[in-house]
């Protein structure tokens, strides 16, 4: 099948689409500083600040000193305590895109597997579109990818969709993936150390611990970025986890640790990514 997108492509983040997010942002907890858009949406403070004052002249936002605030006067949906997809997508992209390509390497034909949403994983879609698998995934613009690209069985739990990430998430433990079972579950981390594998957001915990359960192996793709950086949850502990897959600039005492605790690394080299 014909490729219509290639997903390791690091492009730049298109005006409209950052400026949906800095709206989505402030519906969601209603103020938000410069610096803390900054961090969230990797761009400049003069580009936010030119968003905002373009926002605030259309009447989308209100400017304030510092930042923006929303001009809803309540919350209008659920806020999850993680990045946005289109965001991480293009963070060390070159280097991640050679990691999905590695875990995309330990899948064989006929093989059932659980794909976690996530900008690591999302871009493993590239290179399974020549292998027949059964896939289970709560990304549904991995989803989208695959139903598009390949001939996979592709399915997707019951819950709610959460744009800004591109998943979807169930707050009910029923949500249809106690049927499913996988040899191996795929999943990122906001980092992974001595302490165990992190996470953001107590909902993406629930989900991700559902999944879990149902697969024999877990594979986490992080970059060397994420090894040894804390956040706010803790996942798992490193028992959990199967193999891990990084890059070349991983901090060798840290891999030396992954190992004796019982964790296959698997390095793959470090793309240059500016």
């Amino acid at each position: 099948m014909e490729n219509n997108d290639s997903l390791g492509n690091a492009l730049p983040m298109l005006e409209k689409h950052r400026q949906q997010l800095i709206k989505d942002i402030l519906d969601q907890q209603q103020f938000a500083s410069v610096r803390s858009l900054t961090e969230k949406l990797n761009a400049s403070e003069a580009t936010i600040r030119r968003d905002i004052t373009k926002m605030a002249k259309r009447g989308e936002i209100n400017k304030i000193r510092g930042g923006a605030e929303s001009i809803n006067s309540q919350p209008k949906k659920k806020h999850l305590a993680s990045s946005a997809f289109i965001v991480d997508k293009n963070k060390r992209a070159n280097t991640k895109r050679l990691i999905a390509e590695r875990a995309a390497q330990l899948c064989e034909e006929g093989d059932s597997i659980i794909i976690n949403g996530g900008s690591s994983t999302y871009m493993m879609g590239e290179f399974l579109t020549d292998i027949h698998l059964n896939i289970l995934t709560n990304s549904f613009v991995l989803a989208n990818y695959l139903t598009e690209n390949s001939d996979s069985q592709v399915s997707l739990p019951g819950g709610e969709i959460y744009r800004e990430q591109g998943i979807v998430l169930s707050s009910y433990e029923k949500d249809s993936t106690e049927y499913y079972h996988g040899s191996m579950m795929f999943m990122g981390t906001p980092g992974i150390g001595k302490f165990g594998v992190m996470e953001s957001d107590p909902l993406l915990i629930r989900s991700e611990q559902k999944l879990k359960k149902q697969t024999e192996k877990l594979v986490i793709l992080a970059d060397s970025s994420k090894l040894g950086k804390r956040s706010n949850f803790i996942l798992c502990p490193l028992s959990d986890v199967d193999i891990l897959i990084t890059d070349t600039g991983a901090n060798a005492d840290l891999v030396a640790y992954f190992e004796s605790n019982g964790i296959e690394v698997i390095l793959v080299e470090e793309a240059d990514d500016e």
